[in-house]
């Protein structure tokens, strides 16, 4: 195993839904002992703390898109310091909710463009968070990130994406919640796509593995983000956007593991995480581990755990 330098973000970001919760994401990631996980795994891990959005002017509080200007800048603050990150190793990104990857994956773009590289984004959600501001019925922005980056037009004060991700070079799994705006804007564009009934009845394997070998071909950079409501609630219940039939304990370690063995992964996102709504911090734990089998942690190495 290639000894990696960890270095973890914490991104408070509570602005992208109205749900409160999600600021204290990175703090728990931290208890339920995420540094010692990938320690242990041989790697060294550099702890930044946690980082602020940039000034900003106040919300009003009956806009129809929630905490935009907040929004705004922890997307600002979130694409410089992903890009200064890529210099010291592996960024991860804790936090928050999932408008933070409006930031984060900004600056891989950026930085991959800089390196002459093309950038590649799994995105392991059960939404696709491929809005806009204009097309959204909620107001909330951590639904529109993959729209952000990807180019799709609407996002005025937001940073300009100088470097958008190549909708081909998108590949989503876990797929369970899509509403009509999205939906037909997905079909309109060359995204990988792979809901739970497709996961059903194929698999996780082979879909995966078709994406990993483009990236590989391509040299690219790859981008995970991975969300808690990918996971079946019964399992994960500490998020505030729960969607019954998700994926399995064995199947995101599946996909984490072979992200580890293809060698390809260059940042993550874990976000979503509520721990207001844990239980007895089991959904932290239980990223934390699926983080340490993305960089490295075998099967036979699992954690017993219990909760009682």
């Amino acid at each position: 195993m290639v000894e990696q330098n960890c270095v973890l973000i914490g991104a408070p970001v509570d602005s992208g839904k109205r749900r409160p919760g999600c600021l204290m994401g990175p703090d728990a990631f931290r208890t339920a002992g995420l540094t010692k996980a990938l320690s242990d795994l041989g790697h060294r891990v550099t702890d930044l703390g946690n980082i602020s959005p940039e000034a900003h002017a106040p919300d009003g509080e009956d806009d129809h898109l929630f905490a935009l200007n907040r929004t705004i800048a922890w997307t600002k603050s979130l694409a410089r310091t992903a890009q200064e990150a890529f210099s010291e190793g592996l960024p991860i990104f804790l936090g928050g909710d999932h408008s933070l990857s409006l930031g984060s994956v900004l600056g891989a773009a950026n930085y991959a463009a800089a390196k002459g590289r093309p950038l590649f984004v799994l995105w392991l959600d059960a939404h696709t968070d491929f809005h806009t501001p204009q097309t959204t019925d909620s107001g909330n922005l951590h639904g529109t990130p993959v729209g952000y980056f990807t180019g799709r037009s609407g996002f005025a004060g937001f940073p300009e994406v100088k470097h958008p991700v190549p909708e081909e070079n998108v590949c989503m799994i876990g797929l369970r919640s899509v509403d009509r705006a999205e939906g037909a804007a997905l079909e309109d564009s060359h995204i990988r796509r792979h809901d739970m009934r497709d996961i059903d009845e194929n698999g996780i394997k082979g879909p995966l593995t078709a994406f990993l070998e483009q990236v590989q071909a391509q040299n690219g950079m790859l981008h995970v983000s991975l969300d808690v409501d990918f996971l079946d609630p019964s399992i994960a219940p500490a998020v505030g956007t729960t969607v019954p039939g998700g994926a399995t304990v064995r199947e995101a370690h599946l996909i984490c593991e072979m992200l580890h063995d293809s060698g390809l992964v260059t940042s993550l996102d874990l976000v979503e995480l509520n721990p207001f709504l844990d239980e007895r911090g089991r959904t932290a734990h239980l990223m934390v581990d699926l983080c340490a089998s993305a960089l490295g942690r075998r099967v036979f190495d699992r954690p017993t755990r219990s909760y009682r």
